[in-house]
């Protein structure tokens, strides 16, 4: 089997990994043009580039995978299937034709649930207690083509965006290869999917600002679900404080004070319950516990946050 692998992100490394040492012939890895970075603005390659080139690979990084020139290059690698994982960039219908076996893309949710940009934490933000990762035949939709093959995983109670993204993308990358598998033999039937569907956007910083009318069991699965990235956070004297771990406990106070301390850290009063801290980031620190935290900045009970 030919294939062309499109993928950009880390997510997208087990399964480029998992097709290499699984005998496919890769003709190509597409993947996002490096993108500048840091103060000094240098240029980063992509976490699939460096993996690709690691192994030898060819890599091409069109800015538009839409350009005539682009296709018709893709076409001449004459690829039996493309595998997307992440790429970053819409496949024009020019480009679902090429292959004969089709485009087959790895999605980290229970689809039709959680089409589009953030499935993984979102899962964790609305309390699910399974997901898991579908592979489909791509079609001009977002995430709305025939189903191949899914995988089911539960969330842990403990589960963070960081961890569950981990697990999905080892769990896409054996998917992916028993899907190769299926198609080649013939033994798999694409499912259609239904009109009806749930759909995520893309994770924004302002996603992390912590609301304290909300129930503490919201809160705390929003310092979960947006760990490592965006976050969750409020602010304290002007400095954003960004809680990176934490429980819920029964009590009342005031949303946003704090209601108590105790030896591993401090209470937030919240629309229903207690957010206890357990662990946070104070901006331009590292990341510690509340216990440590208290040490250096201390904290009195009736205080507001935000």
């Amino acid at each position: 089997m030919r294939a062309v692998f499109m993928g950009t992100p880390d997510f997208s490394v087990p399964v480029l990994r998992a097709m290499k040492e699984g005998g496919i012939d890769i003709a190509a890895v597409y993947t996002q043009p490096d993108r500048p970075k840091g103060r000094k603005k240098t240029p980063v390659m992509s976490p699939v580039k460096e993996a690709a080139l690691s192994y030898g690979l060819k890599v091409i990084q069109p800015e538009k995978l839409r350009e005539e020139a682009v296709i018709r290059t893709l076409a001449e690698l004459a690829p039996d299937v493309i595998v997307v994982v992440a790429f970053g960039q819409i496949l024009p219908k020019a480009v679902l034709e090429i292959p004969p076996m089709g485009c087959v893309n790895v999605h980290a949710s229970l689809l039709p649930e959680y089409r589009g940009a953030a499935p993984i934490q979102q899962s964790i933000l609305d309390g699910k207690k399974e997901t898991g990762v579908t592979t489909m035949l791509m079609d001009e939709g977002l995430d709305t083509g025939d189903i191949l093959l899914q995988k089911k995983i539960m969330i842990a109670e403990d589960e963070t965006g960081g961890s569950l993204f981990d697990k999905l993308s080892v769990l896409g990358a054996e998917l992916l290869m028993e899907t190769l598998g299926g198609l080649e033999a013939g033994t798999i039937v694409p499912v259609p999917q239904p009109e009806s569907g749930s759909y995520v956007g893309m994770l924004k910083k302002e996603m992390g600002r912590m609301d304290f009318s909300q129930p503490a069991a919201v809160l705390e699965r929003r310092v979960r679900g947006l760990y490592p990235w965006p976050g969750a956070y409020t602010e304290r004297n002007g400095k954003r404080l960004k809680i990176t771990g934490a429980s819920v406990s029964d009590g009342k106070a005031a949303p946003g004070s704090i209601a108590c301390m105790t030896k591993e850290g401090f209470g937030i009063g919240t629309g229903e319950g207690i957010l206890m801290v357990r662990q946070l980031q104070p901006e331009g620190k590292k990341e510690m516990t509340a216990a440590e935290y208290l040490h250096g900045y201390p904290v009195s009970e009736g205080e507001l946050l935000g």
